[in-house]
């Protein structure tokens, strides 16, 4: 009788431990979903902000209207304004001290590229992103490429998605999610 018990039991124990898996897998999945669905909407609204910076700083107040990468659509219809060439001298001049000057007032750390960024906290900080540094680094980086400066979008992009997974992390208590 006792064999009986004891040749069921591995089964048991591994359909629980098995069972216990597929649960801690499930809520990782979600929490992965998660972070990648907030972190594309911070992509959407980043995205978003370039356009309508662009508008402003180089349409309006330049009358200059680069070309939309193909197959992207302008959110916003193109002013009228006459073409004034030396604006493109100071706009931007202007968008790198707006920019300059949020970054070092309210985030220093949200200075550079951002995926340098990213990865560091990854591999000397545990993981740590202040949440302060995506809503910086969207407003920052979006002054700067929508006003003509020199950037791209994805470092950006890359530091808003490890920035949310960062205070997610926080939140529930994860050193490193």
């Amino acid at each position: 009788m006792f064999s009986l018990l004891k040749s069921n039991f591995p089964d048991a124990h591994a359909f629980m431990v098995g069972t216990i898996r597929l649960t801690k897998a499930g809520r990782w999945i979600s929490y992965f979903v998660i972070i990648g669905l907030i972190a594309g909407l911070g992509a959407i609204a980043f995205h978003y902000l370039c356009h309508v910076g662009t508008h402003f700083f180089l349409d309006q107040m330049a009358g200059y209207r680069p070309p939309d990468p193909h197959g992207e659509k302008p959110i916003l219809d193109p002013t009228n304004r006459p073409f004034i060439r030396w604006m493109l001298l100071f706009v931007p001049a202007l968008g790198g001290i707006l920019s300059g000057v949020i970054v070092y007032t309210f985030a220093p750390e949200a200075e550079g590229h951002g995926t340098d960024a990213a990865i560091d906290a990854y591999h000397n900080k545990g993981g740590f992103i202040r949440g302060r540094i995506p809503i910086i680094k969207t407003i920052a980086s979006a002054l700067t490429i929508s006003s003509g400066g020199s950037g791209g979008r994805e470092g950006p992009i890359a530091q808003i998605g490890a920035g949310f997974g960062s205070f997610f992390a926080t939140k529930l208590n994860h050193p490193r999610l």
